[in-house]
Formats: structure tokens, sequence, C-alpha cells
């Protein structure tokens, strides 16, 4: 009978990813979407290894990859995250979340807000094209808020709801979107030292509505050529569709001792309006205290040359990434923790992504 459960997860998962291979991104509507920060992973455990590990993230991080990894929250758990995107843009990422374990089989709750400024930008105009002396900047505010739980020791699953926020002076744009993920752990080998060593998981991201920008930045005047009187008329933009995508991850942890252990991370990423990608991730963990991890992201294209190229299909990052963790509790034998995080992804162009990070476990 047990053998028959894990038959039907190796079925279903084969089909998923059949369903994926044949829904392959769609190149040609490559840079038609919107609110592209929904694909910036603001957080530094799972954007070193370029996110991964979408089968076997844990805690509140799973937020962004796979939402079912939250319900492994045991307490109460704080992050804090700072990311210098494309460093030397002066483009700043910042993200704060909580979750938190309602009891047994009541599930985990969890929380982030994460917040995206462009600084200071030259504003231009048509009668001032070197500059009119102000500045403008850009805010992007995400605020998700999810529900995730285990339905038995083997499989777990969560919701997130995210509502978003893009401003550009006088004009701005209002959404929301819709993230659901399922996890399944399974054990191959020797339970000694490996018990649920194998991990699946699957989930459906930025699924949404339409947006579409509003305010008094698409006002336009004109002056009326019969009286010369000024005529104000509000421009409509056109709405534009959020950036959905489906992951499909899969992992192996190898146990060597009890304080030594490799994790071996795969994850397949079908995108709406971009090239599908292929990620491989590699995490080494001391003792619970200190983890190395790399990664690399492979999409067509990514090694060949970039002039020429459709700037639409082009992804800023070179493929590779790396990161570190380092963990320990406030005192001995004690459960509360705090763990300080480290993550750099490269780019071609500017100084890298690099994200800092710090997490409290109560």
């Amino acid at each position: 009978m047990k053998f028959m459960k894990h038959k039907n997860w190796i079925l279903a998962g084969t089909l998923a990813v059949s369903v994926a291979m044949a829904t392959a991104g769609n190149e040609d509507r490559a840079g038609s979407a919107g609110s592209m920060d929904l694909l910036i992973n603001p957080w530094a455990r799972s954007s070193g290894w370029f996110g991964a590990n979408t089968a076997i993230g844990r805690g509140l991080e799973s937020q962004f990859l796979n939402v079912a990894g939250m319900a492994f929250t045991e307490r109460t758990e704080l992050i804090f995250s700072h990311t210098r995107w494309l460093a030397g843009t002066d483009i700043g990422i910042n993200n704060f979340g909580f979750s938190q374990n309602m009891g047994k089989k009541r599930g985990v709750i969890g929380l982030s807000v994460m917040s995206l400024g462009s600084g200071n930008i030259e504003e231009t105009t048509v009668n001032s094209p070197e500059g009119t002396g102000n500045t403008y900047s850009v805010n992007n505010l995400n605020i998700a808020v999810s529900y995730a739980r285990g339905f038995s020791d083997k499989i777990y699953g969560g919701i997130t709801v995210r509502i978003m926020t893009q401003s550009l002076t006088n004009v701005a744009a209002t959404g929301f979107t819709i993230d659901a993920g399922i996890m399944y752990k399974t054990t191959i080998g020797k339970r000694e030292l490996n018990k649920d060593n194998l991990h699946f998981g699957i989930t459906l991201k930025n699924i949404g509505p339409r947006m579409m920008a509003t305010g008094d930045g698409l006002t336009v005047y004109n002056i009326s050529p019969i009286n010369g009187a000024v005529m104000t008329q509000q421009q409509r933009s056109a709405d534009f569709e959020v950036p959905a995508l489906m992951n499909i991850g899969a992992a192996f942890i190898q146990r060597f001792t009890k304080k030594h252990a490799m994790t071996f991370a795969f994850n397949f990423t079908t995108h709406s309006f971009s090239r599908d990608q292929f990620i491989l991730g590699l995490e080494y963990n001391f003792n619970d205290m200190l983890m190395l991890r790399g990664g690399y992201a492979f999409e067509d294209g990514i090694f060949g040359e970039r002039d020429g190229v459709n700037p639409d299909l082009l992804n800023a990052f070179t493929g590779p990434s790396g990161g570190l963790s380092f963990e320990a509790p406030f005192k001995k034998n004690k459960p509360t923790k705090i763990a300080l995080d480290y993550s750099y992804r490269a780019t071609y162009n500017f100084a890298g992504v690099h994200t800092f990070g710090m997490r409290l476990l109560l």
C-alpha cells in the first residue's frame, strides 16, 4: 500500500513535468508583462542557491518559492533583509516578515512586506530635455499574507495572497496575486541518518487579474484651436498582465554523519513571459550552524553573445550564485536562535546583486 502511494505521487510528478514542458515559456510575449518585481527573490538564504530549493525550503523564506515550506515553522520566526539590486544603480530592496506556528493541526500564518525604491532620478520633460532640476523616484510595495499546514507527516500545502502597489510620482497601479504550493517528502535508502531525504515540490505563482496604471500623471493639457480654451484630457493606459509562472522542484539530502550533510536541489521554472529556467543548487550543512550554498540558473542563450539579441529576452543574471549562513542559539540548550545570511548573484552589468539578512527564531 505504501509503495502504491509513492507510485501515485511519482506518476503525478511526471505528469506535471510533462505539462510544464509542453507549455514552455512563450518568447513572443516577452516584455509585455508588468510587475516584474514579483520575480525578485528578496531573501538572502534562498537566493544563495538561486531558488533551487523549491522542494526543500523551510520557514518564512518559503513564502517566495513554495509557501508549503512555511508549514515547517516550529515557533515564531522574524526575518529582516536588505538587497542592493544591481549594485551601482542605487536601487534598494528592504524586506521584513514573520511567521507564527498556531499550534498542532492549526497551521502556520505568515506576513511579509517588501519595499523597492529606485533612489532619486532626475526629471526631464519635452520642454526641458536636459532636466528640470527636480527629481522623482519609483516605489514598489508588496504585502503578502500566507497560510500553510501539514496534512500528514509527508504532505504539506500553503497559499499566499499578495497585494502590490507601484507608484511613479502621480501615476500608480494596484493589483493582487495568489500563490499556491505543495510539498511531499519520503525516504529512500537506510533510515538511520537519512530519514525524509527525498523531497518534491510544485508551486503556481503570480496568478491574478490584469493591472492598469491611473493617476493625474496621465492627464494631457491641450489648447482648443477654435476658441483657445485649455482642455484637459485624461489618457487611458493599456492594461498589463502579471508574470505568472510554475516551479517544479526536487531535492535529495545526503547525511554523512550527524554533523555533516549535503543537499542537492533541482528546479524547473516555466515562465509565461520569458524563457524557461533550469536551476541546480548545492548546500553543505555543518551541524545546523554553518551552511554554504551555491546555485546555477540555466536558460537558452545564457552562454551566447548578447549583442543583437532582443533585449526583452535577456536576463540580467549570468547564472551563478552563492551564499552562506551562520546560525547559533542565544544560550546553550535554548531554542531561541539568531542567524545571519548573505547571498550574491552575478550579473552581466553593474556589480551583481548582494542580499544581507538576519533571522530570529523565538
